[in-house]
């Protein structure tokens, strides 16, 4: 499935329910401004060596409008962007960034309202100098992400969709996502203190 505008109505608490913990970024890349909206996007991969930005530079000017550039950073000690870089991103229908990193001038960033998840903030840039492929595989927040995964992202976190599962997982979850709306509070409650009694009677649990 290339488009991935299905999952945009999905949240990542759902997602990770259907594929599992592997699939969920750490909580160290985190969104890097209050109330970053839901973003999903086929993922556009980026390798970056320490202390160098370049192929990140790189690929804002060869993503596809809606791609999620997902970058594994090289360290944390110099910045993979900043405003500027952003700016043309945005401009250019990127529709986020995700990184395993950092990036620079964060005010600019959440003034024009560009989704950013990462590591958090520095105000040292890194250089340009090394040249490497795109879209080869990263690991970005301890996940092994693919050119072409599916990324959501929000403020709950960040999980990827590979890319052969994506059509079994949108159903999974619109299930999911289906049943959850059709019960009320009291339905949930009911089922849910039932299990747990269940559960503390199995381990003799008394009270």
């Amino acid at each position: 499935m290339d488009d991935a505008t299905g999952f945009q109505s999905i949240p990542p608490t759902t997602l990770a329910d259907v594929l599992g913990r592997e699939q969920v970024m750490d909580i160290g890349i985190r969104p890097l401004w209050a109330s970053v909206p839901r973003v999903a996007g086929p993922a556009f991969t980026v390798r970056c060596p320490p202390g160098d930005n370049l192929m990140l530079h790189a690929a804002i000017y060869r993503a596809e409008p809606g791609s999620v550039i997902v970058v594994q950073a090289g360290d944390v000690d110099y910045a993979v962007a900043g405003g500027n870089v952003c700016a043309v991103a945005q401009r250019r229908g990127i529709a986020a960034f995700v990184v395993d990193g950092v990036i620079r001038d964060l005010a600019e960033v959440r003034e024009m309202g560009f989704p950013v998840f990462a590591r958090g903030v520095i105000p040292v840039p890194g250089v340009k100098s090394a040249v490497g492929p795109l879209n080869r595989p990263v690991r970005c927040g301890g996940v092994d992400v693919e050119s072409g995964d599916v990324v959501v992202a929000d403020e709950e976190g960040i999980v990827v969709v590979p890319r052969a599962r994506q059509e079994r997982v949108l159903l999974d979850a619109r299930a999911k996502s289906a049943k959850e709306a059709g019960e009320s509070l009291d339905m949930w409650e009911a089922a849910h203190r039932a299990r747990v009694d269940r559960i503390l009677e199995d381990n003799g649990f008394e009270g």
